[in-house]
């Protein structure tokens, strides 16, 4: 195997783990549930609305315990409206040693429909409430269903944010700079357990066992992200074969289990802008 590169204290692989705790606006549902479907335009989907609150009854809290049992840290990019509905679970999220990242105010009311105004209204009200609940002001965000404009990264940073997860275009984190300073763009998972929402949770096994392999055998400085929903990912089918992936990394040595925070502060500490594919490994 080549030899390391850029981790810390010279880990090979870089593994995170973040987790979407997120709810709706009034009346609103998740569009992908998998009970009520062909309801007329205009109907309330009563039965979508209750199956997304199962992340706050029990999804949330089953995804705590099996990270703490694990014991690896993660990110949860949560909606601010969870923070006012449901603010113990928040709390507790950080009392058991994991980050929060801003993660809009709720789940439907997406940056890239709002005016500039709008957007920075939206992300400094986010990350006043998600700090007033847990304690601890979030420096970190992740836009609702990536959607954000060429202007986000730089209202996250004159917000004060050190990083943010927008980003689908590169694998390890870089340093993006703004009109309004540089903040990190850490990368979020290709691939959720909203993929396997009608098939099989052992996809899930089968995705990033095989990704993990190959990246630690060839890449070495590279990052894998694993990605549950609360809300689907925190029922037991699906945290299931997570206790099996995330036991499976753990038996390999220099993983660096790693919040996105800590990636953030890497990146920015980088003396250069971005690791690229070309860099690390064809000069």
């Amino acid at each position: 195997m080549t030899q390391a590169k850029n981790w810390p204290n010279g880990k090979r692989i870089a593994v995170a783990v973040t987790v979407m705790y997120e709810t709706w606006s009034e009346g609103k549902a998740p569009s992908y549930t998998v009970q009520a479907t062909g309801l007329k335009p205009g109907t309330i989907d009563h039965a979508g609305k209750a199956w997304s609150t199962y992340g706050a009854r029990n999804g949330i809290w089953r995804i705590i315990r099996n990270l703490d049992d694990n014991q690896v840290p993660a990110t949860f990019f949560t909606n601010a409206r969870c923070a006012e509905l449901y603010p113990e679970s928040v709390k507790q999220i950080v009392s058991s040693g994991h980050d929060v990242g801003g993660h809009n105010y709720t789940q439907d009311g997406l940056l890239t429909y709002m005016s500039d105004e709008e957007q920075q209204a939206t992300i400094n009200k986010s990350i006043d409430i998600l700090g007033s609940v847990t304690g601890k002001r979030p420096n970190g965000w992740l836009s609702s269903v990536l959607a954000f404009t060429p202007e986000t990264a730089g209202f996250l940073a004159k917000a004060g944010l050190k990083w943010h997860a927008d980003v689908t275009y590169t694998d390890v984190p870089h340093k993006v700079h703004t009109l309004h300073g540089n903040i990190a763009g850490v990368p979020n998972s290709d691939f959720t357990d909203s993929r396997v929402l009608r098939s099989s949770p052992n996809d899930l096994i089968d995705v990033y066992k095989n990704t993990f392999d190959y990246l630690y055998e060839n890449e070495p400085g590279s990052m894998l992200v694993v990605t549950l929903h609360a809300h689907f990912g925190g029922r037991p089918m699906i945290v299931s074969v997570f206790d099996q992936i995330l036991k499976y990394f753990k038996k390999h040595p220099d993983v660096w289990f790693a919040r996105h925070e800590e990636l953030g502060d890497w990146a920015l500490k980088q003396p250069v802008d971005e690791h690229s594919y070309q860099d690390r490994f064809f000069k």
